[in-house]
């Protein structure tokens, strides 16, 4: 009797979970039905009001929220039904999914327009949120869960969390199974650095980006590699209802969140631009740092409580996997987006400051790749990624608001800050070449398995 009613106290709760997300998206769901639903019927527009911009942004914001959460309870949810091939590759995608809802919103408003301010514009936009999100998922994700991991109260009962003598030294290792996810990441951040030298995201950053990530899903299906099962709350429940109704509800799942980043993405883009223009703020600036966060929080959270269920290998792994994602389809895939609103295949352009941002981004992220190498981040390593992302934000921030004034460009700002991250990643790869040296075999002996090869060499740190 007391197991029975445990059970379903737990369904319970996690029903409430599933309902608090839904919530949040109901309040957009009314104001699209009155503002843009029923006028498309028949109705007089005239009759609803449409709210004013900050509360359009903050209700389309909290609506995306909701929809990104939804969308990834489903993609885990769905897992359990469908061919390894297809989750891999195609649940994927969806992770990145309100991102990339953003930025291909902009990329095809720059082929719509193009050759016009708007159209310029949107391109630009499209560079800033792509930017933005890579190195929020990195300055404050990577490092935000590392020191997470190691400063919460339970951290010495993780596996995966060594303490160490001495000021900021205690670490979180990487699972060495995610060295392939590395180097390909790394693959994908050396040729991000010639990008901008092409005068815009062009065909071959797409065959060449989407390219790796479709040779690493080659070879993780190839090589059978089973991620490790990481479900926990409303995917695990909704993975033990019966396949009917299991299959049922990650279809309305889908359905539902879909649909409301379909139609909240552009009030909440265009808002964030108002918003900003009204406050003396660049958009570019609004749509880089602002936009992101609501796409990237339901992610980071998910994160966090597998850490702080002292799980926090399967919560690094996601990270680097998502990190993975972003930096190859979310930017390979904006020139077909392009194109397809230009009506012939174009490069989408972008301006020099953009440039600035993607190589800044690049350097960031093999900066962060270095901290890695060696399968570990400790305490002050993950403060000195953190420091670094928040100074460059808040100094750019200041600039724009007037509070100080330099004697250099912010282009010239972005080449300093890229050019420490650049230095200090050269610093560490040489300091760690042993360790890069052995990333790299494990991750040639997981290809060589993988096309019926040997089988991967066992390291001593395995």
């Amino acid at each position: 009797m007391g197991r029975r009613a445990g059970a379903f106290a737990v369904k319970r709760r996690l029903l409430g979970t599933i309902a608090v997300a839904v919530a949040l998206t109901v309040p957009w769901v009314v104001v699209w039905m009155l503002t843009v639903g029923l006028p498309a019927v028949g109705y007089d527009p005239a009759l609803f009001a449409h709210p004013p911009t900050l509360a359009t942004v903050a209700i389309s914001g909290v609506s995306i929220l909701g929809a990104a959460f939804l969308l990834a309870w489903a993609a885990e949810t769905a897992e359990k039904d469908v061919p390894s091939a297809f989750a891999i590759a195609i649940l994927a995608v969806l992770a990145v999914a309100p991102e990339y809802a953003v930025d291909a919103l902009y990329a095809w408003n720059a082929g719509q327009f193009a050759g016009t301010e708007r159209g310029i514009e949107a391109g630009n936009l499209a560079v800033a949120n792509m930017t933005g999100a890579n190195r929020i998922l990195i300055g404050l994700g990577w490092s935000g869960i590392a020191l997470f991991t190691m400063f919460r109260r339970e951290s010495d009962v993780d596996p995966a969390v060594t303490d160490r003598a001495g000021f900021l030294r205690d670490a979180v290792s990487i699972d060495p199974d995610i060295s392939l996810e590395i180097v390909f990441l790394l693959l994908a951040t050396l040729w991000a650095f010639l990008v901008p030298l092409n005068g815009g995201i062009d065909i071959f950053d797409m065959l060449v980006l989407v390219g790796l990530y479709v040779a690493y899903i080659g070879i993780v299906i190839r090589g059978d590699i089973e991620p490790e099962d990481v479900h926990t709350g409303v995917p695990a429940a909704l993975q033990a209802l019966s396949r009917p109704k299991r299959i049922a509800s990650v279809v309305l799942l889908f359905v539902y969140s879909g649909f409301v980043i379909f139609v909240a993405v552009e009030p909440f883009a265009h808002g964030l631009e108002d918003l900003g223009t009204e406050a003396g703020i660049p958009p570019f600036f609004m749509i880089q740092w602002i936009a992101p966060l609501a796409s990237e929080s339901p992610e980071l959270i998910v994160v966090a409580y597998l850490v702080n269920k002292a799980r926090s290998t399967a919560g690094f792994n996601a990270l680097i996997s998502s990190k993975l994602n972003q930096w190859t389809l979310l930017i390979g895939t904006l020139v077909v987006v392009y194109s397809l609103a230009l009506g012939q295949y174009g490069a989408l352009p972008f301006d020099q400051k953009q440039s600035g941002e993607i190589w800044l981004t690049a350097a960031q992220s093999f900066f962060a790749l270095a901290l890695l190498i060696d399968l570990e981040i400790t305490a002050r390593e993950a403060v000195t990624l953190l420091v670094l992302f928040v100074s460059q934000v808040l100094l750019e921030f200041a600039v724009i608001r007037e509070v100080v004034a330099l004697p250099i460009t912010t282009y010239e700002m972005l080449l300093i800050y890229s050019a420490v991250y650049i230095v200090l990643g050269l610093v560490l790869f040489v300091r760690r070449r042993d360790e890069f040296r052995l990333l790299l075999e494990r991750s040639v002996g997981t290809i060589t398995s993988a096309f019926g090869g040997e089988e991967r060499p066992q390291q001593a740190d395995d």
